[in-house]
């Protein structure tokens, strides 16, 4: 049991100051606004519910920073894509692993608290599967035990190489199974996270240009009542492509062939039409916005204004890696729309609504959907992932309420973040990591040797 008393937090129902939080096997039993502090930790200052990361490859933590030379023709994700290919080449499972511990420290200190690992790297540098096919798997589990990440592991099906049955290239052979391959992979992914709490495992369809419509209904058949995640619509080549195999749209041929619900979190959407916003709103999917990583590869901007006032549903996640930051996410998600539309506090709902507000609600509450977990609520029965913000920071201390949130996603941003709590543990504290020192090292020494 652990018994708290934050200064000033923010629960469903709004701000609150002096709230007693009891704490027994990392989960809420009690909140208790304008409680006494005796006999409990005091907290001090602005406490928020832990941001959800609904989508990461943390493996590409270790390659930010490599593809931003200009090759000899226009660069794209689809240039970008080779230097991935090219890294992830020689990793080791040790690699793989201390690739993962350093991003997972990064996310905890910059305002995640649980994370959607959309786990795609699965076999041996030459393509074959190691002796435990879950090799990979337990790597991530492991660097969850060092970090104290609430996770959920999305084990990523990836049969062919582009639509209509493609073979797939060499840059894709640590990736490749079959159904029945991957079923058993999906068994070991259960087994290697059994030993962590409260860790849940869904199942990840890669992408349709990844799978075939037959190969599609066997994953979604192992999901039982798990997520489902699945890039969508990224690229405009994609859509193309799409286009000249099935004759839709991507996020059109998937509304219509696949039984898309609130247990899926549509990776990117970002190149939709009308009819399709309005058909991800309907089914009460949640879009899987990763707002960094987007600009960062010329993807395109999420129809972010009409998907809301449809009643759509978002997340966001750090996809690549490039740059981890929760609050970052989500400004750049509402500086999108201000570019796409000339305007600004686009993403608010209403005149007079704080901005910062109303994004990170609305993260919280995607991005717990699609993780399949009790998180994102400062309320009992939810996990214990808190991020307390220092009020001594200068953009904090002068301001209160909606306006903390403003001043941390739009100023501050993670700079303002002190302590972190996880299932009712510290695991950022001052702003750093409890176990910073060993997994700086770690990472260090697995980079010098990848780069060497």
């Amino acid at each position: 049991m652990r018994r708290l008393i934050l200064d000033h937090a923010l629960l469903p129902e709004g701000w609150a100051q002096q709230v007693g939080v009891d704490i027994d096997g990392g989960t809420i039993t009690a909140v208790r606004p304008h409680d006494t502090p005796e006999g409990r930790e005091r907290v001090a200052g602005i406490t928020l519910p832990g941001l959800p990361n609904l989508h990461s490859h943390t493996f590409q933590r270790g390659m930010a920073g490599l593809a931003e030379t200009r090759g000899p023709e226009g660069d794209s994700f689809w240039t970008w894509r080779q230097v991935m290919y090219r890294f992830l080449g020689s990793l080791t499972p040790d690699d793989v692993e201390a690739i993962a511990a350093f991003a997972m420290m990064e996310m905890l200190e910059g305002g995640f608290t649980a994370l959607a690992e959309f786990h795609y790297l699965h076999h041996d540098v030459d393509g074959r599967a190691y002796a435990d096919s879950a090799e990979l798997s337990g790597r991530i589990a492991a660097a969850v035990q060092e970090t104290g990440m609430g996770l959920t592991l999305l084990p990523v099906f990836y049969a062919q190489g582009g639509f209509g049955a493609a073979a797939p290239g060499d840059g894709q052979r640590r990736f490749i199974n079959d159904p029945e391959s991957y079923a058993r992979l999906l068994e070991g992914a259960r087994r290697a996270v059994a030993d962590l709490d409260d860790a849940v495992v869904g199942v990840a369809p890669h992408s349709l240009r990844a799978v075939t419509p037959e190969s599609l209904r066997a994953v979604v058949a192992l999901s039982g009542e798990g997520p489902v995640h699945i890039h969508i619509s990224e690229q405009v080549k994609e859509v193309e492509d799409c286009l000249a195999w099935s004759g839709q749209r991507p996020v059109a041929w998937l509304l219509d062939h696949a039984p898309v619900d609130r247990r899926w979190c549509l990776i990117h959407a970002t190149h939709l039409d009308s009819r399709e916003v309005e058909g991800i709103a309907r089914s009460n999917a949640v879009a899987g916005l990763c707002p960094i990583t987007e600009a960062n590869l010329g993807d395109g901007i999420f129809e972010g204004v009409d998907f809301l006032m449809a009643g759509g549903r978002f997340g966001v996640g750090s996809d690549s890696n490039v740059e981890i930051s929760a609050p970052g996410e989500l400004k750049q998600f509402e500086y999108s729309q201000r570019l796409k539309h000339r305007a600004r506090n686009v993403l608010a709902e209403h005149e007079g609504q704080s901005t910062g507000r109303s994004l990170y609600d609305a993260a919280l509450a995607g991005g717990a959907q699609v993780l399949g977990r009790r998180i994102g609520a400062i309320a009992a029965g939810h996990r214990a992932d808190l991020v307390v913000l220092g009020a001594d920071h200068p953009d904090l201390a002068a301001v209160s309420g909606d306006r903390w949130i403003d001043s941390y996603v739009f100023v501050a941003g993670k700079a303002a973040v002190d302590t972190v709590v996880v299932a009712g543990r510290d695991v950022v504290r001052n702003g750093r990591h409890v176990n910073r020192g060993a997994i700086l090292a770690r990472y260090a020494r697995a980079m010098a040797r990848i780069l060497a």
